[in-house]
């Protein structure tokens, strides 16, 4: 395996857990064994075909060389500024996603992370667009937000099975939901794909430092996803790894995924862009300014029509660990 040292990265976990635990060593023994999907299948930018079947089939398929090395290293830099500032609100490294996890776009106050100009750099790439407007069908989809997660060496624990969407319940419950069929007849799950996330990788994915684990074929799936207790030994070894870095992973949002242990020493980040498909909609906030929406090209000023504030807007940013109130939908 390669040296996936990432500098400035480490000494930012292994808060509350000993990574010379007997417990934790055995782990990571085991997770140096097993983990991984085995034959896992990475694309080049160029196999549109390859990519829509795989990910059709899966529900997520893998694209290396999606970023430049100067993409990925601007890339890094900026998602370990956002790491630093986060976990220094959180000395007990308790998470928002669970111990040593995080979301980005969960923790910015904007619900996004489009303020960045890291993650404006993902919206529309030459390598990646092809492949989203193949998915699609069209190029008319529109980016939902930018999030993405990380995870700090010491998450020993995993985090359950779940999807990234849900059918619409009540505007209490699930505000960002808007799917709902009163006759009960469909779900998502019997539809096109509506939501596809694409996930970069600004390091190496390995078999130690918290690749996702993803379950191929789960993204019509009609019953639930299996909790810790019930989810068989294949599914948590069924990891994303190895994945180089300047890789990205495009997701169908329903298939079933989750975090995993981070036993290495340094930081495992996915920033993320969200899109909808052309013909689906749920509620979005402004998360872009008009300043820097007009620096984005003209394919990505498309896509982010709906997010961008007015001239006269300030958009309030910051971070927060506690639950966001009402948010203005668009």
């Amino acid at each position: 395996m390669s040296d996936t040292r990432v500098e400035g990265s480490s000494g930012l976990g292994w808060a509350g857990a000993a990574k010379d635990d007997p417990e934790v060593v055995s782990l990571r023994a085991h997770l140096e064994a097993s983990n991984g999907i085995a034959g896992l299948e990475i694309v080049e930018p160029h196999e549109i075909e390859r990519a829509l079947r795989i990910f059709d089939r899966d529900g997520f398929v893998v694209v290396r060389d999606a970023l430049t090395p100067e993409q990925t290293a601007f890339l890094a830099s900026g998602v370990l500024r956002a790491v630093e500032e986060i976990v220094s609100l959180d000395a007990t490294r308790d998470g928002n996603r669970g111990s040593h996890r995080y979301s980005f776009g969960g923790t910015s106050l904007t619900r996004s992370m489009l303020h960045w100009p890291e993650w404006r750099m993902l919206i529309d790439l030459p390598t990646v667009t092809p492949i989203l407007t193949a998915i699609f069908g069209s190029p008319d989809y529109m980016v939902r937000a930018a999030s993405g997660d990380f995870c700090l060496p010491g998450a020993v624990g995993y985090q359950p099975l779940h999807a990234d969407m849900r059918d619409y319940v009540s505007r209490e419950t699930t505000p960002f939901n808007s799917f709902h069929d009163r006759r009960g007849f469909l779900t998502t799950r019997e539809l096109p794909v509506p939501y596809v996330c694409v996930n970069a990788l600004p390091f190496e994915q390995t078999r130690l430092n918290g690749p996702t684990r993803q379950i191929p074929g789960s993204q019509h799936a009609r019953v639930p996803a299996p909790t810790l207790d019930e989810e068989p030994e294949w599914m948590r070894l069924s990891t994303v790894c190895p994945a180089p870095a300047g890789a990205v992973q495009i997701r169908d949002v329903r298939a079933w995924h989750g975090g995993t242990p981070n036993v290495s020493d340094d930081v495992r980040a996915i920033p993320n862009i969200e899109y909808y498909a052309p013909w689906f909609r749920e509620p979005t906030i402004p998360a872009i300014t008009d300043a820097d929406w007009r620096t984005l090209s003209d394919h990505g000023q498309r896509l982010t029509r709906h997010l961008v504030g007015l001239p006269s807007e300030e958009l309030h940013t910051g971070w927060s660990f506690t639950p966001l109130g009402p948010f203005r939908a668009r």
